[in-house]
């Protein structure tokens, strides 16, 4: 019998109170796509669930954003980590409050988007973790490509029924 892979390690913070997580799901989710994506398992990242007002900061301070909350933000931190150094690869922030105002509008836009709270989660934070690793939706072949893996791991994820356990 061979060992399960080695995992990312993933810290994770609740740092709001509008909705009820169970952050060790969105820990697991996070950690299952850096060991999917072949990361090496020295490497952290840190998940953190924040208040609107605290992600629409973050945003107008970093991306010139318009002062609204937004529903994820990746800043990754260790440009060219050294193999098997423990290293910090960054920080996905989710607002729970947004992707539970925005669930239901986008069901369906994935195969695995049923309108709830947890595919909404899912994808949010698949898509911040995929940002830290490079991935990006800037031209359209960039968005083709971020999203096939986005539906890879999205996918798995339901599979395994990971996002119920």
């Amino acid at each position: 019998m061979s060992e399960p892979p080695s995992r990312s390690r993933v810290l994770v913070a609740d740092e709001q109170s509008d909705v009820a997580l169970e952050v060790d799901t969105w820990a697991r989710l996070a950690a299952d796509v850096l060991t999917e994506e072949g990361v090496d398992p020295s490497l952290e990242l840190a998940l953190s669930f924040i208040r609107p007002a605290d992600i629409a900061e973050l945003k107008a301070e970093h991306l010139d954003g318009d002062g609204a909350p937004t529903d994820v933000l990746a800043f990754p931190i260790d440009d060219e980590p050294t193999p098997g150094v423990p290293g910090l690869l960054g920080d996905v922030l989710v607002c729970p409050a947004v992707a539970r105002d925005q669930a239901e509008t986008n069901a369906g836009m994935r195969t695995t988007h049923d309108g709830t709270l947890d595919a909404e989660l899912a994808l949010l934070v698949v898509h911040g973790v995929l940002h830290l690793l490079g991935h990006d939706h800037a031209g359209d072949e960039d968005t083709a490509a971020m999203r096939a893996r986005e539906e890879h791991h999205l996918t798995r994820w339901a599979a395994a029924g990971a996002a119920t356990s």
